[in-house]
């Protein structure tokens, strides 16, 4: 396929249509088997910077679906994904059906509640992501999208806008877009809309905000901002991922990240922001009203780690640990009074806790690992006093003392999925140990 953008007006094999009796609130398109089928989806999230689509980040996309229907959801535009979605890239797939929203009326429509409900992906096209959460944030149509994510494994994923939505954090565009030099000139500008109100609940990227277009225009400035009010405003030990446009990033239920693009015939970069856990101190030295930003920590800031997109999607980033990835290479951005740099780097050594060598007095066991609600920590032969969970940047999440014997259990269902450390303190000295939250 080439790189020219795809038209909007493709044909149907099934011609779109309005429901009756919803004309005003929303138009629906549909091609293939309208006999609804059930199969298991694979799950995971694929994420397009907004150009073109990438046809084999698509195909994992659609080979994820299991052969089940695909739900296109946006809220301007028409049926152009129909025909390339169901017969254009060799997946076979029961069906494909575009809704378009034309006002949020269509939200409370039982119709498309039932299509969310028999979907096995949903893809959310480009436009205006402020049209995205105001319609369905807080509604039925973001409640059911959570549900089918988390109850039934679904594939998601969007371009542009629609990737814009999937961040645990998100940059709204409530008062409209913002560039990089805006933000960063003050960031706290009334377009720099950095919610995390609770919207979708999509695995691995919560504490993350997404961007997309980020070679053109060149949003790395204004995702810097993004971040920086994440630290500022929330407290986040915040991260981000974007895409440049013709560059996709897709996410399995592992937490592996692939990159798909088209190098090296073109120069196709996905990127992964995080807070620079090595800092003792890690918020931005000035982030205010009407000031320039002043991100630099001895130019540490931020740790990124950028990918080269390739057709099959061979290099990668785990999203597990933050840390390890393939074909990539590490670098730190920090902000000088309102101005982007970049420099070369290494990867964080982010160990959260001096760690001391009982030697084979006894053994550590954390199980389930990775888990979900309640973690069970063993320590034979030694008696426990003291254990805590530890997130990235050493601070303690739920934590028991006393004469805990050799095994105590600790409740997590409230802590987001992601990486933490488990410390465990005997008389004779401190044990740690990685554990994983899993969505």
């Amino acid at each position: 396929m080439n790189r020219s953008k795809r038209s909007a007006a493709l044909l149907l094999l099934l011609c779109g249509c309005y429901l009756a009796g919803h004309t005003q609130s929303y138009t629906q398109y549909f091609t293939g088997n309208a006999t609804d089928v059930s199969t298991n989806p694979q799950g995971g999230v694929c994420m397009m910077g907004g150009a073109t689509e990438n046809d084999a980040a698509m195909r994992w996309f659609l080979q994820r679906a299991a052969g089940g229907d695909v739900l296109v959801l946006r809220a301007s535009g028409s049926n152009g994904y129909n025909n390339y979605l169901y017969s254009e890239l060799g997946v076979a797939v029961n069906s494909v059906e575009t809704i378009v929203f034309n006002n949020a009326a269509a939200t409370d429509d039982a119709y498309i509640h039932q299509k969310i409900k028999q979907a096995e992906a949903i893809w959310f096209a480009g436009g205006d992501q402020w049209k995205y959460v105001s319609y369905w944030r807080n509604d039925a149509i973001g409640a059911l999208i959570n549900e089918a994510i988390q109850g039934r494994n679904i594939v998601i994923g969007g371009t542009s806008a629609g990737m814009a939505i999937l961040g645990g954090v998100y940059f709204s565009a409530q008062n409209g877009t913002i560039t990089s030099n805006q933000a960063l000139a003050n960031p706290y500008d009334a377009k720099v809309v950095v919610d995390s109100s609770h919207f979708l609940e999509v695995p691995y990227l919560q504490h993350t905000i997404t961007d997309t277009h980020y070679d053109n225009p060149n949003r790395k400035g204004r995702h810097m901002v993004f971040l920086a009010r994440m630290v500022q405003d929330y407290g986040m030990a915040a991260k981000g991922i974007a895409c440049e446009e013709y560059t996709a990033v897709c996410i399995d239920e592992n937490g592996m990240a692939r990159v798909f693009g088209g190098h090296p015939q073109h120069d196709d970069n996905a990127f992964f922001l995080q807070v620079n856990c090595e800092l003792e101190t890690s918020e931005p030295e000035q982030c205010a009203p009407g000031e320039v930003l002043v991100w630099d920590r001895e130019g540490l800031a931020v740790k990124v780690y950028s990918v080269k997109g390739t057709p099959q999607g061979q290099n990668s980033f785990n999203l597990t640990d933050w840390a390890s990835g393939q074909g990539g290479t590490w670098q730190r951005w920090y902000v000088k009074n309102g101005s982007l740099l970049e420099r070369s780097s290494e990867a964080p050594n982010c160990l959260p806790v001096n760690t001391d060598s009982p030697g084979d007095q006894g053994q550590l066991l954390l199980f389930p690992n990775p888990g979900h609600e309640q973690l069970h920590i063993q320590l034979d032969q030694q008696e426990i006093v003291a254990v805590s969970l530890l997130d990235q940047h050493s601070r303690p999440l739920v934590s028991k003392t006393g004469i805990l014997g050799n095994s105590t259990t600790l409740a997590v269902d409230n802590i987001s999925p992601g990486i933490y450390f488990m410390l465990v303190q005997t008389a004779k000295g401190n044990w740690t140990k990685k554990w994983i939250k899993q969505p």
